[in-house]
């Protein structure tokens, strides 16, 4: 999708230095990948003890179906 962005020039070189990004796009396109996966592991982080398990299931015999 085409996109005009006003970038931090500075920021972005430096981002596609530390990554060997060959260009401009390859850059931002990892780091919108990486920004998205941090973001899905803070929402799953924060479940954490909010999952109700079911203190009736056996996991064990669950292992042999």
């Amino acid at each position: 999708m085409p996109t005009n962005l006003s970038i931090d020039d500075a920021l972005l070189r430096r981002a596609q230095k530390l990554g060997k990004h060959a260009s401009k796009r390859q850059t931002v396109n990892e780091a919108l990948r990486e920004y998205v996966a941090r973001l899905l592991r803070k929402e799953i982080l924060e479940l954490a003890g909010e999952l109700k398990w079911d203190e009736k299931f056996d996991h064990k015999a669950a292992r042999s179906r």
